[in-house]
């Protein structure tokens, strides 16, 4: 672990039994960039990826885009993929990278790809910068299976932000297969730019097919239920200038509020809801 990262892990935001619920959550905080991400191994770890999450997101109240790329490699599927939206009572960012499990038709609700999380030899380095309407939100960088932020009581709409995305993949054969994942799903071949292995490219409006749940309606309602949310954080926290005091504030006026900041990002109930149908799918 690094000297920056052992001061945020030492550091966190001051409130031990938030800094507890949030490494249980699998989330830490960085107080140069005023950000929640995810750890290296939290216990979404262990739940992998399929489809059916991103299209329980917007009723859960995360109105995110998403763009999974897949792409074959080593007798292996690929899928990286990218998100960005308004989590609830957080703006944040993504970028998972996962390899091909199983195929299952789980109790006849889901029927398609299951993916697992990849091991620590297939972790990749990649970095993004999150910018809304142009000016940055934060930067995240690092060799990881799943790089996030999150900042807190920050209001965007999907279509505001855009990620600068680089990653290095493991060759350049496979860089060749990701590009091909890449222009599979709709980017131009102007669109991405190349270097050695690495390949860097902007995420702004998805290429691909979004999930069904997010529709026009959906969106506008949940969004500002989000919005007035936010306006709400905004409003308690208004004068503090550090996070100590942003949740003692919170604690204090909107308890119900601070439940909602130990699950920060995608929360725990979008994985439990559907986890243990999995799991025994799985096994079947």
């Amino acid at each position: 672990m690094s000297v920056n990262k052992l001061s945020i892990a030492t550091e966190g935001t001051g409130n031990e039994e938030l800094d507890k619920a949030i490494e249980i959550a699998g989330y830490a905080y960085d107080p140069k960039q005023d950000i929640f991400y995810s750890t290296m191994n939290p216990w979404q770890r262990n739940i992998g990826y399929c489809r059916l999450y991103d299209e329980a997101a917007a009723p859960l109240g995360m109105i995110i885009d998403c763009e999974p790329i897949h792409f074959k490699y080593h007798e292996k599927e690929w899928m990286i993929g990218f998100w960005k939206g308004q989590y609830d009572l957080v703006t944040g960012a993504e970028i998972g990278v996962y390899t091909r499990a199983v195929d299952r038709n789980i109790h006849g609700f889901f029927n398609g790809a299951y993916y697992d999380c990849v091991s620590d030899i297939d972790r990749l380095n990649m970095s993004y910068t999150l910018k809304k309407n142009g000016n940055t939100l934060f930067t995240r960088t690092g060799e990881h299976w799943w790089l996030t932020g999150f900042k807190l009581g920050e209001f965007s709409e999907p279509s505001e932000l855009t990620m600068e995305i680089t990653i290095t993949l493991q060759t350049v054969m496979m860089r060749n297969a990701f590009v091909t994942g890449l222009w599979d799903a709709g980017y131009p071949l102007d669109g991405f730019r190349t270097n050695g292995a690495t390949v860097s490219f902007t995420f702004s409006s998805p290429h691909t097919t979004p999930p069904a749940t997010r529709t026009p309606a959906t969106d506008r309602i949940l969004q500002r239920k989000n919005q007035l949310l936010c306006e709400k954080y905004q409003a308690i926290t208004g004068s503090s200038t550090n996070i100590q005091d942003k949740v003692k504030a919170i604690e204090e006026l909107a308890p119900e509020m601070y439940d909602k900041l130990i699950r920060t990002g995608k929360s725990k109930q979008s994985y439990e809801k559907f986890s243990s149908w999995f799991t025994e799918g799985i096994k079947k």
